[in-house]
Parts: C-alpha cells; structure tokens; sequence
C-alpha cells in the first residue's frame, strides 16, 4: 500500500495549482493566437514536468509504482487526444475566436479537473469498500469499448448536447463573443456569451470522459495518489498539445479503434482482478508491466496505421468517435 503523508498531497496540489493559475493568466492578461514554435515549447515543457515528477515518484516510492504511474500517464495522455478532437468540435461548431481558445481550454482543463478528482475520491472509496466494484468498472470499461467501436466514425453531437440547449433555452445569450467575457450588458441589460455554451459543453465532454478514464486509471492502479496524478500531469499539457497538434488531428484514422482496444484490455484486466480477488486465486492476472508494452503497442501501431492510411487515402479523415449515434446515422421512426 502506498502510503502518502497530508504535506506530499499538498504540495502536489500546490504545483498544480500553481501550473494552472500560470496558464489561466497567459490566457487572461495575454490573448492571442497561439502559434506553433509557442505550443512546441509549452508541451515539451509539461511533458517534461511528468517525466520529471514519474523520475522522482519511482526513486522515492519504488519502481512498480512508478510504472503505475507512467502506465497510467500514457493511458490518460491516449485518451485526452480524443479530448482533443472533441475541444475542436467544440470551438468550431461555436466559432471560437482563435486568441480566446486558450482561455477556453484552459477553464476546460480545469473543469476535468473538478470532475476527475471527484470521481477519483467516489472510486477509491467504493473499491476500497466493495471489491465487485472492480467487476463493474470492468464491464463499464467493455461496454464503452464496444461502443466507441461501433461508433469509431462518427463525431459527438455538440449542437444537441442537452446542457448546451438548456443553457440556450434559459439564459439570453449575444450573438458575439464581446473580447471574450462570459457576461456582458447590452442596452442595459445583463446578457451572456456565446463563451458561456462553449464552457457548458466542455464541462459536459469532461464529464462523459471522466466516466471513462478514471475506471481506465484504476484498472492500472488502485492508488488514489497515481491515478490523480497521472490524470492532473496529463490534462496540465492538454491546451498547449492541442495547439500543437489540432492540424493533424485529421490524420489519426485509427486512434478511436485502438482507444477502444485499449480500454477493453483494461476492462477485461479489472474484471480478471475481480476473478483473482473474489472467485478463485488461480485466475490469472495481468501484470502492470504487461499492460504498459501492450498499450504503447497499441499506441504505436495505431499512429503508424493511419499515417499510412492517410497518406496512401488523402481523403481520410479522422473521427472522435461517439458513445451513441448521432442524429444523422439514427433510423427514422
């Protein structure tokens, strides 16, 4: 059992804290388009942060749980790419001007954030209290694989997103974004930004990934410590990686295939932990070790595919995938 004193949490969440507070400002006091050579810089740096804390986490509390650690990183890193496309979605169904993206992203990261470690703390204790909690996240973990397959070339529905049209329906909103402020006043009258919808439908995505990616952290490792810095490290790099790679997202044809691999491996991981555990101890485990070559494997493969994909089929392009089908793919009733 990892054992973490109150003052490590703290200054973990400090730096986080500090981290984002510093990319809250830039996006504030500083709007504008961020350019190549600038999110280059940001993204190695971040990178180089959880490298750095994963270097540090291994020599202090041991390899295996260092392994956890960059294990679960990669996992969260994979899936905050599909964050990604759904962020440009988002910014292109709502016309987001290019010089208040950041801040969008960054009030985005913070929010999966919230929600991320309110789901860490309701999973650590629900596992720690009942051990079939592993059996469910597992079976949640395949059935959103399954999902994510059938629906690998499809986009999210952002237009019909429910928060999205509440917020429509319920506050007066402007037609432009007014520099970028959430409320503004027009003929007297207290009116809210299109800044507002874009914020509630990121807040909604980041709530829909938070179900999938902290039952897909736990399958690595059931120390509440790794997955909630696994998850922090790999959102903090989240706004700069997507200006650095939005124009070739395009191009990742068969990143929702191999995500949707990867958590049904993990599902089918948790669900054999379960087995392990609860209904005999000679059903096999997968090692966390095991779990990192396969899923950098996966990774890896994917990449390659469908830049050979893409190159040889300029005209393919690439889709976040959705849990459901879209109004447009629906059957007429």
């Amino acid at each position: 059992m990892l054992e973490i004193t109150p003052w490590t949490w703290g200054a973990t969440i400090a730096v986080i804290i500090v981290l984002l507070a510093v990319d809250l400002a830039l996006a504030a006091l500083r709007p504008h388009r961020v350019g190549f050579r600038e999110a280059t810089a940001w993204s190695v740096f971040y990178i180089a942060v959880a490298v750095a804390f994963g270097v540090w986490f291994a020599m202090t509390y041991g390899g295996d749980f260092g392994t956890q650690y960059f294990a679960g990183y990669i996992v969260e890193k994979s899936l905050s790419v599909d964050n990604l496309f759904v962020f440009v979605i988002i910014m292109a169904t709502f016309a987001v001007p290019e010089e208040h993206q950041h801040k969008v992203l960054t009030f985005g990261i913070i929010l999966a954030l919230i929600m991320r470690a309110i789901f860490i703390v309701l999973g650590a204790a629900l596992l720690s209290l009942f051990s079939f909690m592993f059996l469910l996240f597992g079976l949640l973990l395949i059935v959103t694989a399954i999902q994510l397959f059938r629906h690998r070339d499809e986009d999210p529905d952002i237009e019909n997103n429910i928060m999205v049209r509440a917020t429509r329906r319920f506050l007066p909103v402007t037609d432009g974004y007014h520099g970028g402020k959430l409320v503004t006043r027009i003929d007297g009258q207290r009116m809210f930004t299109p800044m507002v919808a874009v914020l509630v439908a990121i807040g909604s995505v980041d709530l829909l990934f938070a179900l999938d990616s902290i039952p897909a952290v736990f399958g690595i490792t059931a120390e509440p410590y790794i997955v909630f810095t696994a998850n922090a490290f790999a959102l903090l790099g989240l706004r700069a990686l997507f200006f650095l790679v939005k124009g070739l997202l395009d191009r990742l044809v068969y990143l929702s295939t191999g995500l949707s691999i990867i958590l049904a491996f993990i599902g089918v991981k948790l669900v054999l932990h379960w087995g392990h555990v609860d209904i005999d101890p000679r059903v096999p485990e997968i090692d966390t070790y095991v779990s990192l070559v396969v899923i950098v494997v996966i990774l890896a493969v994917v990449t390659v595919a469908s830049l050979v994909k893409t190159h040889r089929d300029p005209t393919a392009k690439a889709h976040p995938g959705s849990l459901r089908a879209t109004r447009d793919n629906e059957p007429d009733r």
